[in-house]
């Protein structure tokens, strides 16, 4: 293996562990009602796309439907979304975002946006500038 494939393996090794960091740093400042992953990830599925029903969902987010109801049942509890009648399969219900559910995502939102540009601030203008720079890096990865 050559020097430069050494170094490659290195920055994606790196990567991966910064990235990881990072994303559980924005979620403990984010997360001031012990919303689970998943939760805030079907929150944010709801608020895209609108009502959906659980099987949807449940395929939507790569788990099984089983594991799915189980989540809607507690966000349901927390007031977090409702059920709505399925406008053409009465056998079927339809998931939606309440307004709590809305306001709890949009606090997430604001709170990480918040963090984040707090510590971006703290950073030299030369390592923000990079930094913005590599957004649209990071953007292109995502969508290979």
């Amino acid at each position: 293996m050559d020097t430069n494939q050494k170094a490659l393996e290195s920055a994606v090794t790196e990567l991966l562990s910064v990235t990881g960091q990072l994303t559980r740093r924005l979620r403990a400042v984010s997360n001031t009602r012990e919303l689970t992953w998943s939760q805030v990830a079907i929150m944010a599925r709801l608020e895209e796309v609108g009502s959906m029903t659980t099987a949807d969902l449940a395929r939507a987010e790569a788990v099984k439907p089983q594991t799915m109801g189980g989540t809607l049942a507690a966000m349901e509890a927390e007031g977090l979304v409702e059920r709505q009648p399925h406008p053409t399969d009465g056998r079927q219900i339809l998931y939606a975002l309440t307004d709590e559910g809305r306001d709890a995502r949009k606090k997430v939102s604001l709170a990480k946006r918040d963090w984040l540009l707090a510590a971006i601030s703290q950073l030299s203008p030369a390592e923000q500038k990079t930094l913005v720079e590599a957004v649209d890096i990071i953007r292109h990865l995502g969508d290979l």
